[in-house]
């Protein structure tokens, strides 16, 4: 019998990635993008099974289906930015939900074409003032963490006068959470630390490892970071803060700004690599971070042996602890159960291809049942908090903050912060959100 010739409906092979080529001019092209955007949105309005992701898919699938002609080519080339500035490059239309995605013929990659559409927009000075503030993560964090502004900044980002005029002149959501800013940092918490504990390998791990303190967890949410260095330095691993960090570059790229990434890239890779070199494994904190050095920096520097090398090296916290798990290399002498605990899975997190070893930590400590909610937050950082978008965030958070409740739980939280507290947003019953990192160290009881 002769083999089907011709496209494939399907796709069970395993996604490929293909380096981002934004360094060709045609990267930039608006017509050559529009050509493309057309190709795929019609792609997906014949498939549709994305739908239920984010609000990308509705808003493309609504415009089809308003349009004269019920199909991509009545769309106004003028919306397809709306379909654009909904996406927030979560990747789990690509990673969980496309069959089109390379090696299929059609190669279809939605996040990566999103990311080129704001690049494009990037370029042309489309942005708004509001969007270079919110994704200047490291002059901002600097500001509002000066001890009496630190202060200021937290009192007023919950007076509802304040919140108003914030949002009305710079487009700040007025009923969207706000990260509080510590003078405290996580550095000024962790300086002069020093790990009694000496390296001990175990499979692919050094059991020396150090983390990136990430502009999030050192400047808005410390005692997280705290609570890894209890943790890991209680599994006899060395531990150590890179030696400095800028913003990994996640909102920049985000944002379209792919020359900031490439900045941010240069202040942080060689510091990292240096760390490689030392013998030292890598992690941060925030999915995001760890995601942007395992996947995306190497695919926008692809012959880069320095983003190369740091990328082998990066590992999510509790994947970490897992391969030494498997090692016998995990204290299990865990003194406190945690009863019920409903496991939000950042998508971030679920796209790095590890499992749900979060869970799977989590699932050793006796007396405890971990119910994991693999749908998104709808957070992203910087969406929820959008005047425009904030709306659309809270209706995505919905269906998780409905699993919450409903598992009547002792604990909730997600490997992302922010996600946790965006949850905790709608829940709105006064229970705190905690990182799975801290409910691992209550469950130690240290």
């Amino acid at each position: 019998m002769a083999a089907p010739t011709g496209p494939r409906e399907g796709n069970l092979e395993a996604p490929t990635r293909h380096p981002l080529d934004w360094k060709n001019p045609d990267f930039y092209s608006e017509q050559s993008l529009f050509t493309e955007l057309e190709r795929v949105f019609d792609i997906c309005h014949g498939c549709r099974r994305c739908v239920s992701l984010c609000q990308s898919f509705p808003t493309l699938f609504d415009l089809v289906d308003e349009s004269d002609t019920f199909e991509v080519d009545g769309v106004a080339k003028a919306d397809y930015w709306k379909v654009v500035d909904h996406c927030y490059l979560c990747d789990l239309c690509y990673l969980t939900k496309c069959p089109y995605v390379p090696p299929h013929d059609w190669n279809l990659d939605f996040p990566h074409l999103m990311l080129r559409a704001k690049a494009v927009k990037f370029q042309k000075g489309d942005i708004k003032t509001r969007d270079r503030i919110l994704t200047s993560t490291d002059t901002v964090g600097k500001l509002a963490g000066i001890p009496v502004v630190a202060q200021v900044v937290n009192a007023a980002n919950k007076m509802k006068p304040a919140r108003k005029l914030l949002q009305g002149v710079l487009g700040v959501h007025a009923d969207a959470r706000l990260p509080e800013y510590q003078s405290n940092t996580l550095r000024k918490r962790l300086k002069g630390h020093t790990s009694n504990n000496v390296a001990e390998p175990a499979g692919k791990t050094t059991g020396k490892l150090a983390l990136f303190a990430t502009c999030y967890m050192n400047r808005n949410e410390p005692a997280p970071g705290e609570d890894f260095f209890a943790v890991f330095e209680h599994n006899g691993i060395e531990l150590t803060l890179a030696e400095k960090e800028q913003c990994c570059g996640m909102p920049k790229l985000e944002l379209g700004d792919l020359e900031a990434v490439a900045k941010a890239k240069e202040a942080n890779i060689p510091v990292l690599a240096k760390m490689v070199d030392q013998g030292y494994d890598l992690t941060a904190l925030i999915p995001s971070c760890v995601l942007m050095f395992k996947q995306e920096l190497p695919l926008m520097f692809p012959d880069d042996e320095q983003v190369q090398k740091v990328a082998q090296a990066f590992y999510d916290p509790f994947e970490y602890l897992m391969l030494r798990h498997k090692e016998g290399k995990l204290n299990t002498a865990f003194q406190q159960p945690l009863g019920k605990v409903a496991y939000h899975a950042a998508c971030h997190q679920r796209v790095q291809n590890v499992g749900q070893k979060t869970r799977e930590i989590l699932a050793l400590i006796p007396d405890s049942t971990i119910e994991i909610i693999e749908r998104c937050s709808g957070h992203d950082g910087t969406y929820a908090v959008k005047k425009e978008f904030h709306e659309a965030s809270m209706k995505i958070v919905k269906p998780v903050v409905s699993r919450v409740q409903k598992a009547e739980a002792d604990h909730y939280g997600s490997d992302c912060a922010m996600a946790g507290h965006h949850i905790e947003h709608g829940l709105a019953d006064g229970r705190p959100a905690q990182h799975p990192i801290t409910l691992l160290r209550k469950a130690y009881g240290i």
